[in-house]
């Protein structure tokens, strides 16, 4: 197959964000996948056999995208803003978050808290997120900037806040309400096993989860996640790059070979530079050396209903609850016991989750036939960590989902399954992945989303000037979710490596 300037190892969307940029820049590019199809977990999937539903069935929703990059490579995509940002249930009302109607919202805050401060203060800790947000977002695109550099910009107030303290104690301090501490904190906690009360990895997840694209909001992608993928494809494609499917790479080595396996069997590449959009452990392992597998820790369910369930608070409809962020049994404290269950090697009792649907928002992902007869329910379950599964993955898997199904419907005004769709074999339309279940299927060490630990979006070393991409080997860089500065569905890790690479020349 000859050399090659780039060759990207795996075609995510960081892969493909990276070889557009590349082959734009006159680079010869060849981008290996060992699906059959690109997106890696970006992907829409009709997981029920005879039902015309597609699915983001791994990533779901769009928000650290920055709009330089789809506007750099002319992607043609939508993503639509959600008019209501969350609800919660709480006891026979709710918290809802109307991002059009203040008063509504402020109304809501009084009937859930009793009271007027937990709104004043829930306004002014976002007011100071947008603003870190604002300064903070451009800066994911350029070299690491030092954490002093970064204090300065956003200010010391949310540099005490966010970055020095554990979160958990900045959310303690400014609300006095457990619910909407609660809602505060979830963000600190997907996909992170950790107490916010305590560790900095949670800031970490906290900061990603409200910086996107300077403002932080989550928004659906029309078409589904595979609407993204498939925008990142084209434009890859036509700036010139290669893109082989069904190519398992098997090797690659510091001088910038790459092995791979297909179905001729195994072929060598020659790259002038390897871009990795794996995770770091896979890197060490194709490298020939040994590294800690991290840890993923949530249950992810993805259903069609054949209708939205009914909500114990009857002056809510049900369309604004369930198209947001729908909070389920996620209170401070309810939070920090499931942590300390799931610590203990146990499913949670009641487990805290979150569900949205994304067919209220954008009804394109429903068949023809389906539209207005079903929706489409996501829920991700928080604080199920890899340990709980690794002994028996499928009981651990169906206990955890029955745990889940049983905190939603503590919530609900009717059991969930009774809105389940079913398939044409009369099997309900429910599917839920474990870490164990990511690690097997989609290649995730630990079931990792974010591939590994989120890091700091600054150079902890105090020097600045790198793109958080190096390794130690000159030829390969990180391009993917394993970047400083990735995880999410993001295409910072592909960008910052197209761009660490083009400065070298």
């Amino acid at each position: 197959m000859g050399a090659y300037d780039v060759i990207v190892a795996g075609a995510g969307h960081n892969g493909l964000v990276a070889a557009a940029y590349l082959a734009r820049a006159g680079r010869r590019v060849l981008v290996l996948e060992r699906y059959d199809h690109v997106g890696g977990l970006a992907i829409s999937t009709r997981a029920f056999p005879g039902v015309d539903v597609r699915l983001s069935r791994y990533s779901y929703l769009v928000s650290l995208l920055p709009g330089q990059i789809v506007r750099d490579l002319g992607l043609d995509l939508e993503l639509r803003r959600r008019r209501y940002a969350s609800y919660t249930p709480v006891g026979g009302t709710g918290l809802l978050v109307d991002n059009e109607d203040a008063a509504r919202t402020a109304a809501s805050f009084a009937a859930v808290t009793g009271g007027e401060s937990d709104h004043k203060a829930w306004q002014d800790f976002y007011a100071m997120t947008g603003r870190v947000a604002e300064a903070l977002a451009p800066t994911l695109l350029e070299p690491l900037r030092t954490p002093a550099e970064i204090e300065r910009l956003v200010g010391p107030e949310a540099w005490r806040a966010l970055f020095a303290e554990p979160i958990g104690r900045a959310v303690d301090a400014r609300f006095a309400d457990d619910t909407v501490r609660g809602v505060v904190l979830t963000d600190a906690l997907i996909g992170t096993f950790a107490d916010p009360s305590a560790d900095l990895l949670a800031n970490r997840c906290f900061l990603y989860h409200v910086i996107g694209d300077g403002t932080g909001e989550w928004n659906v992608p029309v078409g589904g996640m595979g609407a993204v993928s498939g925008a990142l494809e084209a434009a890859a494609r036509r700036a010139g790059a290669e893109i082989r499917t069904g190519a398992e790479i098997i090797g690659i080595a510091p001088s910038g070979e790459v092995t791979f396996a297909d179905e001729r069997g195994e072929h060598t590449v020659t790259g002038g530079h390897v871009l990795v959009n794996l995770p770091p452990a896979v890197l060490d392992r194709l490298l020939g050396r040994e590294s800690a597998v991290p840890e993923g820790a949530q249950l992810k369910v993805n259903m069609v209903l054949s209708r939205l369930p009914r909500l114990k608070d009857a002056s809510v409809d049900p369309y604004a609850a369930f198209s947001g962020t729908f909070h389920i049994n996620e209170t401070r404290d309810q939070l920090a016991r499931a942590h300390a269950q799931a610590a203990a090697g146990r499913i949670p009792e009641l487990p805290p989750a979150e569900v949205y649907c994304h067919s209220l928002t954008d009804p394109s992902i429903l068949g023809p036939e389906l539209r207005g007869r079903a929706e489409t329910m996501t829920l991700f379950g928080l604080h199920m960590p890899a340990r709980l599964f690794r002994e028996d993955p499928e009981g651990a898997r169906a206990a955890a989902l029955r745990a889940t199904f049983a905190s939603l419907d503590a919530v609900l005004a009717e059991p969930i399954e009774d809105c389940l769709l079913r398939a044409p074999d009369g099997t309900p339309c429910v599917e839920a992945k474990s870490p164990v279940d990511l690690e097997r299927d989609a290649g995730l060490p630990g079931g990792h989303i974010f591939h590994t630990d989120l890091s700091w979006p600054y150079d902890e070393d105090g020097r600045g000037g790198a793109w958080g991409v190096e390794t130690e080997h000159e030829r390969i860089l990180m391009s993917g979710a394993g970047a400083r500065r990735g995880g999410g569905v993001s295409g910072i890790g592909g960008h910052n490596a197209a761009m660490a690479l083009l400065a070298r020349a």
